[in-house]
């Protein structure tokens, strides 16, 4: 028995964002990472300077970008909060250049509403908030007038304390309970459903095994008939695994695209595009896609 059929009748086929939808198909869209930071966990400092960012953002798009995400605090464990003033002065000149030069949909990673509003009206068609929209009273209320489309994540904790022994009775249940709860939250508040995308926030206040056994079973989460966004990219659970942690992890971020390419997930966020796009179009063209996934199951 294939245990996606349970689940695929309730899959979502499109995101609606602030001007347009955003519709899924066979394969995961790739949300590309522009990382308007000094300290971000894979490439801080990289793109710290605008013109460097907006260049990284065109090239994204150039190996096969879908969505871009242009975030200007880093949220690696431990990470320090920046101020909303230096986080506006980061992101919106980046958000307000892509949106000039590119049409496709651009994501202002934030959790802050001052922020977020500014690069709506900058052009961002969509929210992407790891504390679920909790974390500003005011964030809902920004989502609501703009139109903009959601991502709610799960965190355990903050930055600073969320990898300060993360438990959990049962990962994939707790989870899926809170991104329901959040969901029904944004819901009642007046956010269509249809704006509404969710994240199981892999890396943010879990172990190396709960992220391993929150990838192995995200196709549950398509019974909250929202989109599922991913985000394992570069992550030190990969070292882990490799028993490297210094080990180059392009490799296993390849390695687990494929693995929610077959359970059907609609988005993955990643750093390197062109690689996960040419790795996904020859797993689809070898059968990966459609081939036996009962042995998601064990």
């Amino acid at each position: 028995m294939q245990p996606l059929d349970d689940y695929s009748d309730k899959r979502a086929n499109t995101w609606k964002l602030r001007t347009k939808s955003l519709t899924f198909g066979r394969l995961p869209r790739l949300m590309g990472v522009v990382n308007v930071t000094p300290d971000s966990f894979s490439d801080g400092g990289k793109y710290f300077d605008h013109s460097r960012a907006v260049d990284q953002g065109l090239e994204l798009i150039e190996q096969g970008a879908d969505v871009l995400d242009i975030g200007g605090e880093s949220t690696r464990p431990y990470s320090q909060p920046v101020e909303p003033a230096e986080e506006l002065r980061r992101v919106i000149p980046v958000v307000q250049s892509l949106c000039e030069q590119t049409s496709i949909p651009i994501s202002i990673d934030t959790s802050k509403a001052d922020v977020a509003r500014e690069a709506i009206d900058a052009g961002a068609a969509m929210i992407n908030d790891v504390t679920g929209l909790e974390g500003d009273p005011n964030m809902i209320a920004v989502a609501i007038q703009s139109g903009a489309g959601v991502c709610a994540m799960h965190m355990q904790g903050n930055p600073q304390s969320m990898q300060d022994e993360p438990t959990y009775d049962d990962v994939v249940q707790d989870i899926f309970e809170y991104l329901q709860r959040r969901r029904d939250k944004l819901i009642a508040a007046g956010i269509e459903r249809e704006r509404i995308c969710l994240d199981p926030g892999i890396g943010f206040g879990k172990t190396h095994q709960h992220n391993l056994t929150l990838l192995g079973n995200c196709y549950q989460y398509h019974k909250l008939a929202c989109p599922l966004l991913v985000g394992h990219s570069r992550k030190g659970f990969i070292g882990k695994v490799l028993g490297n942690k210094d080990a180059d992890r392009t490799g296993g971020t390849i390695g687990i695209a494929l693995a929610l390419a077959k359970q059907r997930i609609q988005i993955i966020r990643v750093h390197d595009v062109a690689i996960v796009r040419d790795a996904l179009l020859l797993f689809d063209a070898a059968g990966g896609i459609d081939g036996e996934i009962a042995t998601l199951a064990d």
